[in-house]
């Protein structure tokens, strides 16, 4: 994690992309695991063709998690203040995620100097799966 000031950010930045592995069986149990997320939809091929599903697929907060980690590589999480998403589409297994971040806006808030940026998740498609902003204090 480079240093970053809010001097140093420009409205139009853009956070170092993060690309991810296809998303497998393993990735869905260890973070069921993690989360307690244990809906069957998720890790249970039977339960996911039963619901109308072609098969098991990605939790919503593992995508929110991996745009977590984004803004966490750009900047400390304790100069996180707010990290808010909508979540677009469903991450199916074999969906190679990439999580892209841009400074949308530079703000002071609560006394503090602050970039709003805006996160992106996309599969390999170019499918937005979850979009949201972040506000994020700099020094």
């Amino acid at each position: 994690m480079t240093s970053i000031t809010y001097d140093s950010i420009q409205i139009g930045d853009e956070l170092p992309a993060l690309q991810l592995a296809p998303v497998n069986r393993t990735t869905l149990a260890l973070f069921a695991g993690a989360s307690g997320d244990h809906n069957p939809i998720h890790i249970d091929t039977d339960f996911a063709r039963k619901a109308g599903m072609p098969d098991v697929f990605a939790q919503g907060m593992l995508g929110m998690a991996w745009l977590g980690r984004l803004l966490t590589q750009w900047a400390p999480q304790s100069q996180l203040r707010r990290f808010d998403v909508r979540f677009q589409g469903i991450t199916h297994l074999g969906h190679a995620v990439r999580c892209t971040g841009r400074v949308v806006e530079k703000l002071e808030h609560n006394g503090e100097r602050c970039v709003r940026v805006e996160v992106l998740s996309a599969n390999q498609y170019g499918q937005a799966r979850i979009a949201g902003e972040a506000l994020v204090a700099l020094r």
